[in-house]
């Protein structure tokens, strides 16, 4: 067994991969039912990383990170610039969703995002 760490749309996974079989060939009804209880693991540590970490900030457009505002432990109210975006030669603020401290920034400088892409997290 092997533990890999995935990033995903700027959101880390802790992964552990198994290597199953000896080379023999299994049907596709057997390696489906003994890959989905693998699967839900990731999605349950990566869902509860997500709730410690708090509510996501989200990139309404796609773009380039211009610019990161805050910084992680910095409080911000509803409405405060956390990220610049930009677009089409155009600065786009990424705003704060609600009042709380920045607790993690998962892009740099430079990055290129993607509409609906979580940029940060605020608790």
């Amino acid at each position: 067994m092997e533990t890999y760490i995935v990033r995903v749309n700027g959101v880390e996974y802790e992964v552990e991969v198994e290597k199953v079989g000896g080379g023999k060939a299994s049907s596709s009804a057997a390696a489906a039912s003994q890959s989905q209880p693998a699967a839900s693991k990731p999605a349950k540590a990566a869902a509860k990383k997500a709730a410690a970490a708090g509510e996501p900030v989200v990139c309404g457009t796609s773009g380039k990170v211009f610019k990161i505002v805050c910084h992680e432990g910095q409080e911000v109210k509803s409405g405060d610039t956390v990220i610049v975006l930009e677009a089409m030669k155009m600065e786009i603020p990424v705003v704060a969703p609600k009042d709380g401290t920045v607790s993690k920034i998962v892009v740099a400088e430079g990055e290129n995002t993607s509409s609906g892409q979580t940029v940060a997290y605020i608790a």
